[in-house]
């Protein structure tokens, strides 16, 4: 033990001598120190300069580099960590989140039945946004938590409105529901067929729509109708989304399926160098071979300004909730006016995802695809196996399953033999683990959605996300889902997948960031990596396991500097 402190106290002497010839600019202690670096887990203090790390250690080692212009700040018992990183998530979205009728269930909002939904939809349509663009938005109802038990009907939003269009987008981002007026404008009609990827879903005589649109109908409908706004707008909406990502501890955001507008808006913030956090980008490659971005400087390993495009995304199925997700077995309860051997359906034919991921390892462009069900994920598996053949070994590839719930565990062996890195929603657990053992997959399946638990045992590198807005960008409700696995009602999904915390919390920072590339930048606290901090009133090491849903984001530091303060 005696040597294993010389050794580091060696080396943070070695680190000092070069990155720190002047004082340092702040030294943080008082507080847990919890690094994410297995060597030395933990720290009394740890010192900046220019905007990194620069000495990690004792308080009394660490204060012999303060200097008259060194900031000593006291953490108060509170603890700090590496910020937070986003595996996947969709932070311009979460801007217009945040300016949309929120239509959240609890614990998120209180919209628990279509009354409660109208209400809020009606509130915000006096607002000046609705006014403005002649649309009445709402985002994040979700049918499993309404009273009713379904989704809204056309008639029911047309209560809302008839002469307005009004939208609202279901929690997954899969679905939507409209009015008559919207699907009117959106040119969905009873002659308008169903979309590749997508079902217009009907009223009794199988023609009418009935308001809700699945996956790409509901995309395509929402193109025509969605207001185009302008750069200063779109910019507007991308500080938004940091922001929110940053009150959550936050240093690092994903834009997980991104487009023309959405990543020149990102490119202008990052050449005007108002990036409050770091953003990485992935143009959506689903229904294109040439995504906006790849042929540019920011398509990069390396940030510019806090932005870059990293790779794209691919889509091959739906999500597990809402029964789009494309499943080997049927669902435990088919969707209303579906047969019983339903079992979703795939977003492309395999040999269109073949192609496509032949043509990303071709090209030398990381992927991330998104695969709900367990069918979905064979695709992806598949699609990787005859690239492989076709291309030979792939070197330093980290092509990630993004969500995959219903993953199986011959699957986990296919994913860890290719070096694919899942990426597990396991806020699922909470926010839809009772409505998965109830209705969709039944209560053996249901205990073995997002397993990390399997991957841990493999040990492979594995992270969790959000997919905000899908759910809120909180941190805090990954690391309790993952950590306990209880669902809304008190119930633990699958106690046999639960995770500790330390493994818990590299998921969000230190593996989220090697998916990435980004290990040698951030996801631990070490000397030469970034300053990017997030303080949280306690550490998770030291509360009970029932009480890691009660953290709470103090203040979230990036590259030294303060970018979010509680109130």
């Amino acid at each position: 033990m005696r040597l294993r402190v010389l050794c580091w106290l060696s080396t943070m002497f070695f680190t000092t001598t070069v990155l720190a010839q002047a004082p340092v600019d702040a030294v943080y202690h008082g507080g847990d120190v919890v690094t994410m670096d297995d060597r030395y887990p933990t720290a009394e203090a740890v010192a900046v300069k220019g905007g990194r790390v620069v000495a990690v250690g004792t308080k009394a080692d660490v204060l012999k580099l303060r200097g008259e212009t060194t900031r000593l700040i006291d953490l108060g018992g509170r603890c700090l960590l590496p910020g937070f990183v986003d595996a996947h998530g969709h932070c311009m979205f979460v801007g217009i989140q945040a300016a949309s009728a929120n239509l959240l269930p609890p614990p998120d909002h209180t919209v628990d039945d279509i009354a409660s939904l109208q209400v809020e939809l009606r509130k915000w349509a006096e607002g000046e946004t609705a006014k403005r663009f002649k649309l009445i938005l709402g985002f994040g109802y979700d049918d499993t938590q309404l009273k009713e038990q379904r989704h809204p009907t056309r008639q029911e939003l047309d209560e809302v409105s008839r002469d307005v269009p009004v939208l609202i987008i279901h929690q997954s981002s899969h679905l939507s529901a409209m009015n008559t007026k919207a699907l009117e404008l959106a040119q969905v009609t009873a002659d308008t067929e169903n979309p590749l990827g997508g079902v217009i879903r009907r009223e009794q005589d199988g023609k009418t729509p009935n308001g809700v649109l699945e996956e790409t109908a509901f995309m395509l409908a929402a193109l025509k109708l969605l207001p185009k706004l302008g750069e200063a707008e779109l910019e507007s909406i991308g500080l938004a989304g940091q922001r929110f990502y940053a009150a959550n501890g936050f240093t690092f955001a994903q834009e997980g399926r991104s487009s023309a507008v959405l990543d020149k808006t990102w490119m202008r913030l990052a050449e005007a160098k108002k990036m409050l956090i770091d953003v990485a980008s992935y143009p959506d490659m689903t229904f294109s071979d040439t995504p906006f971005g790849l042929d540019t400087p920011w398509h990069s390993k390396v940030l510019q300004n806090g932005y870059r495009i990293a790779g794209v995304k691919l889509s091959f199925d739906g999500s597990p909730q809402g029964k789009t997700a494309f499943l080997s077995q049927p669902y435990f309860i088919a969707p209303h006016g579906l047969p019983s051997g339903f079992v979703g359906y795939p977003t492309l034919p395999a040999e269109e995802v073949n192609r496509k991921i032949a043509l990303c390892q071709e090209k030398g462009w990381q992927f991330q695809a998104h695969c709900n069900g367990d069918a979905a994920c064979d695709l992806m598996i598949s699609g990787v196996r005859n690239a492989r053949a076709k291309h030979g070994p792939a070197k330093d590839r980290r092509d990630v399953m993004i969500h995959c719930q219903t993953i199986r565990e011959d699957q986990l062996d296919a994913m860890q033999e290719y070096g694919l890195i899942p990426s597990m929603f396991g806020m699922h657990c909470f926010y839809w683990g009772d409505w998965h053992r109830d209705s969709v997959l039944g209560a053996e399946r249901a205990e073995r959605i997002s397993p990390a638990r399997s991957a841990l045992r493999r040990g492979m590198i594995f992270s969790q996300h959000h997919d905000a807005p899908v759910a809120l960008p909180s941190a805090v409700r990954i690391l309790s889902s993952v950590v306990t696995r209880r669902t809304r009602s008190g119930d633990i999904l699958g106690a046999g997948q639960c995770i500790p915390v330390d493994a818990a919390l590299k998921s969000i920072t230190l593996w989220a960031a090697y998916q990435h590339y980004e290990e040698a930048n951030r996801g631990s606290i070490e000397t030469g990596k970034l300053a990017d901090f997030v303080v949280l009133d306690k550490n998770p090491h030291k509360v009970p396991i029932l009480a890691l849903s009660e953290l709470k984001v103090m203040e979230t530091i990036k590259e030294g500097k303060t970018v979010y303060t509680a109130k």
